[in-house]
């Protein structure tokens, strides 16, 4: 499995896995799923480009009360094996590592439920923290339901601990915060666990 950069030759098996029940929004599920097969259906070439905004351009989020924030900047990668697997996505606040408190996490993903419990997620996790290295931060934060093993395991096994449990206001739930630290060749590096 590998990491790629969206693209329109990829697009038909991302659009595939959407019909299918999948989505790359843990929080907003089949809502998300439909309005990305929409932008979809509007213009395949501006949706794939949408999905890669270093800058923060793109428009507000919707958050569950309603009211619309500033995108921060981040880009999306696909999962791909021969065929989609899922994506993750990297998001940030230029000049600190600190987020703001409505953004659950640096880095999130989701892998299609036909592919999962072959460590997909873990691999793909190990190769973005490559990529917000980059970027210059000095440890990214992830945040699982309580109840999410399997993701608990992808976090811990790319050099994660845990900091805490809270109760996450915007979205009405408990969560776990779990943060890897960014340093070169360090812990969160792209070494993967057994």
């Amino acid at each position: 499995m590998k990491l790629v950069v969206p693209a329109l030759p990829y697009l038909d098996a991302c659009a595939d896995a959407l019909k299918r029940g999948w989505s790359a929004d843990n929080v907003r599920l089949e809502a998300a799923a439909q309005e990305e097969l929409a932008a979809i259906a509007v213009d395949p070439a501006a949706f794939v480009a949408s999905l890669d905004d270093r800058a923060g351009k793109g428009p507000p989020i919707l958050l569950p009360d309603g009211s619309r924030v500033p995108r921060l900047p981040g880009f999306r990668r696909w999962m791909w094996d021969g065929d989609f697997c899922g994506s993750i996505s990297f998001r940030w606040q230029p000049g600190t590592a600190a987020l703001p408190a409505h953004v659950l996490g640096h880095i999130g993903y989701a892998v299609v439920p036909w592919k999962r419990r072959q460590g997909y997620a873990t691999r793909a996790l190990a190769l973005m923290l490559d990529e917000a290295r980059r970027e210059g931060l000095p440890y990214v934060e992830l945040t699982t339901d309580p109840d999410n093993e399997p993701s608990q395991k992808v976090i811990l096994a790319n050099g994660g601990a845990l900091l805490e449990r809270f109760r996450a206001t915007t979205y009405g739930k408990d969560e776990l915060r779990f943060r890897i630290p960014l340093a070169p060749g360090g812990a969160g590096s792209s070494r993967m666990a057994g």
